[in-house]
């Protein structure tokens, strides 16, 4: 298989498992790929049941519900990742949107370039400066910040350094679903609202993700861009 069937490979398998784990499987899966990063667009992925509690405000029982479940998710969807690619995947984020009923699952390979890395149209100095300035108001300043455009329509960004003290108590007291919670919400909302990140990509901003490995002190951005 070349890479692009490889792709639609996992793709279609990552459709057909999260049918298998959810009951339901999505609307549309679709694969992409650049140098570290194996990055999963999920659409239309909501159950009726998850659909009624979310419509009665019970949003963290169904992201409580969903990180347990991709955990199993992952498990098998590494391997197929790893004989299809032939690569090894050292760590995975994902996240959802629910008001667009889409999300994303992501895989980091250890050293590996299965794919070059995209050209992106828009100055990366510009968007991590504002990334910075706005993770520094909720949180502080990050140590580190890389760009990884992924094609014309993804960018992935990522963050080290981002915890503050009371949030790296909070999470040595078990509090750490709380704490995603209550940081996805403020962060999204400062991302969408405070900053006008069109104008930096010079295309509309479909969804923004946000995942965090709180045991490194780490965190992805996902950038979807229009494809138009």
């Amino acid at each position: 298989m070349n890479l692009q069937d490889k792709l639609s490979h996992i793709s279609s398998y990552t459709s057909k498992l999260l049918r298998k784990k959810f009951g339901r499987g999505p609307e549309s899966c679709h694969a992409t790929i650049g140098k570290e990063f194996l990055l999963i667009y999920i659409r239309g992925f909501i159950s009726p049941m998850e659909d009624i509690l979310i419509k009665k405000g019970q949003i963290s029982y169904v992201d409580h519900a969903r990180e347990v479940i991709i955990s199993h998710v992952m498990d098998e969807l590494k391997g197929v990742v790893q004989v299809t690619l032939d690569v090894t995947v050292e760590e995975y984020f994902h996240d959802w949107s629910f008001s667009n009923n889409s999300g994303i699952i992501g895989l980091v390979f250890e050293e590996a370039n299965v794919a070059p890395a995209h050209i992106p149209s828009f100055n990366i100095g510009e968007l991590e400066g504002e990334v910075s300035r706005l993770t520094s108001l909720v949180q502080k300043t990050p140590d580190a910040i890389s760009t990884y455009p992924l094609s014309p329509h993804i960018v992935l960004v990522e963050r080290i350094g981002i915890l503050i003290p009371i949030e790296k108590a909070l999470i040595q007291k078990g509090f750490r679903t709380e704490l995603k919670l209550t940081k996805s919400d403020l962060e999204k909302g400062y991302l969408h609202h405070q900053s006008d990140f069109t104008k930096i990509f010079n295309t509309q901003v479909l969804d923004i993700f946000i995942d965090w490995d709180f045991d490194v002190d780490k965190s992805m951005l996902c950038f979807i861009l229009n494809s138009r």
